[in-house]
């Protein structure tokens, strides 16, 4: 499996529009809007966060949940269509490996798109955290991308390459509105919020914005996010069980 694991991320990183897109386009996002509105002393009402940060670790999310999602579910559903399952499927590699391979290398994927965020938070904003506060926000989020790694496998082994890519990109964004990624829970209406606080993304930046507030995540975070993930993982597996019986 370490073979195949580092296979599949050459592959990834030698893929420049996913290198550019998940981390070039939330740094830009980041830009914009940190340009608008970090100009204010105005703190966001759930974490008590200033906009510069706060838009640090939404923007981080948004490229991270982005880069978890495109690099599994369209390359997947287009390995399907390419013969590659056939190939792997007289290997002695089972499908739980498999799965798990392309889950770790879009995580290694993920990691580049935190750093780089958190690094022109830095640079552009002054944003300032104590080594501590960075490293517990990298590391957290990163490990936190393992549901939306396990939701792109998933689309990969269930839809075709043309649904693929609008389906990946349609998950993204509800997921990123939802998450309270795009613009704060607090201005949902009534019931979006509460379906929103039980959403993997919500609960994932909340790791983030709670490491650079300086105190530890809730566990209900933790808990929220291992449910997704082993939910959404024996889903992928599954399907790509199925998958594999049709190629």
């Amino acid at each position: 499996m370490l073979r195949y694991l580092l296979l599949e991320m050459r592959r990834m990183y030698r893929d420049r529009r996913f290198v550019f897109f998940t981390v070039a386009m939330p740094v830009a996002f980041y830009l914009l809007w940190s340009n608008i509105f970090a100009k204010g002393d105005g703190v966001e009402s759930d974490t008590g966060l200033n906009a510069a940060t706060y838009l640090l670790v939404s923007m981080a999310s948004f490229g991270a949940l982005g880069a978890a999602l495109t690099t599994t579910g369209p390359r997947l559903a287009a390995e399907r269509q390419t013969g590659w399952l056939r190939q792997l499927q007289v290997t002695p590699l089972r499908p739980a490996a498999v799965i798990t391979a392309k889950i770790i290398a879009s995580m290694c994927l993920a990691l580049p798109s935190l750093i780089v965020v958190g690094l022109t938070a830095a640079l552009t904003q002054h944003v300032r955290l104590s080594p501590g506060e960075w490293a517990a926000m990298i590391a957290l989020m990163w490990v936190g991308t393992l549901p939306f790694a396990a939701l792109g496998t998933l689309i990969g082994s269930l839809v075709g390459t043309d649904a693929a890519q609008p389906l990946t990109v349609a998950c993204l964004f509800g997921l990123s509105i939802l998450g309270g990624i795009w613009m704060s829970v607090s201005i949902l209406p009534k019931t979006l919020r509460h379906i929103a606080h039980w959403m993997p993304s919500n609960r994932y930046a909340d790791l983030g914005w709670s490491a650079v507030a300086g105190h530890a995540p809730p566990a209900s975070d933790f808990f929220i996010l291992a449910g997704w993930t082993v939910g959404l993982g024996a889903l992928a597996i599954m399907a790509y069980r199925r998958a594999t019986v049709r190629v």
